[in-house]
């Protein structure tokens, strides 16, 4: 478990990024993700006929397609209780096994914190 207070000011903005898009969309799951330069993707659940993505995974690809070469930190707001291991794959795809990726409910609290491998 990782208290919201242990976070660094950079992986709190992207808790707080994760949260607004979970919001401001009205979707099951908000996430963002920081890249090897500190930009940050944003992105919600999308949930089409023809395509169906978590919000983790969209922001993954939205790096990827941005250019990112890397990721540093990943985080996941939902009523859900742990993170996909789908989810979880496409982050240490791009960053590694050691990629944090943070679980936060509703509230923005982090409930967790977990390496991507």
């Amino acid at each position: 478990m990782t208290e919201s207070n242990d976070l660094t000011a950079e992986d709190r903005k992207i808790v707080t990024l994760a949260r607004s898009a979970r919001a401001r969309n009205g979707v099951p799951e908000g996430a963002a993700v920081r890249d090897e330069t500190g930009r940050t993707y944003v992105a919600g659940t999308v949930s089409l006929d023809s395509l169906k993505l978590s919000a983790l995974r969209t922001a993954v690809a939205m790096a990827v397609a941005s250019g990112a070469q890397s990721l540093e930190a990943a985080a996941v707001v939902s009523d859900g209780p742990d993170v996909d291991g789908e989810d979880l794959a496409a982050v240490r795809d791009l960053g590694g096994a050691g990629t944090p990726v943070f679980l936060a409910g509703p509230d923005g609290v982090v409930h967790g914190a977990v390496a991507a491998g």
